[in-house]
């Protein structure tokens, strides 16, 4: 029987967190946690929170499990930080993956990931540790994430890509097959990624042109293309 868990935050992504646990794993979330300095209630979704000095005592690792319910902030180094501060504090952290993505049974997920319905996950694909998927993306055979990088939605990652620690790759971002992504990559919304990319690289995609409304152009355009 799966251990009692407690999620670190008390934010949006924690009660997603608290969500997702409840209702789609064996889990049963019993509390919160935060570092001292942002206790600010003391009950969260219904549930206590604990601040983290004291966690240890009221909640033991050898009784409890934890996982790091954070955002992307600091291009994911916070959640990376609270994921070693829970390691070594000696809870074991649970990973989520949800029952309604699509995965193969070779399938390597790392601790403490947090990955959401409707992924196409194909052959062969490690994602590391801390790793952070939501909904609807498609990774590719044989591709590696590293730790600690998010992925927003509807990302699709080409076949034997590999992507490197702390990266944020943003809503309908696109890689090409047979890439190797850095460290620390910002990849914006809606960018194409066709080259290999150093650590510290930023992507951005090229701004799409809005006429106002009664423009020439604009107005040009629509008559061609709807024939009005």
């Amino acid at each position: 029987m799966s251990k009692p868990l407690i999620i670190f935050g008390n934010a949006e992504i924690a009660s997603l967190a608290k969500f997702y646990f409840t209702n789609d794993s064996d889990y049963e979330v019993v509390a919160f946690t935060v570092d001292d300095d942002y206790l600010d209630c003391d009950f969260y979704e219904g549930l206590p929170v604990v601040p983290f000095s004291s966690l240890t005592n009221k909640y033991p690792p050898s009784k409890y499990s934890l996982h790091v319910a954070l955002s992307y902030m600091r291009l994911n180094k916070l959640r990376e930080e609270k994921y070693f501060q829970a390691k070594a504090a000696g809870y074991s952290l649970v990973s989520y993956v949800s029952s309604k993505a699509t995965t193969w049974g070779d399938l390597t997920v790392g601790d403490n990931c947090f990955i959401l319905e409707n992924q196409t996950i194909q052959p062969g694909v490690i994602i590391g540790n801390n790793v952070m998927l939501w909904s609807g993306n498609h990774i590719g055979h044989g591709t590696k994430i590293g730790d600690h990088t998010y992925l927003a939605s509807q990302v699709v990652i080409s076949g034997n890509c590999k992507i490197g620690q702390r990266c944020f790759l943003g809503v309908n971002a696109t890689l090409k097959d047979f890439l190797t992504i850095g460290d620390d990559v910002f990849i914006a919304m809606d960018a194409s990624v066709t080259k290999d990319l150093l650590s510290d690289s930023t992507v951005l995609a090229a701004k799409c042109s809005v006429f106002d409304p009664g423009d020439p152009v604009g107005q040009k355009i629509k008559k061609s293309y709807f024939k009005i």
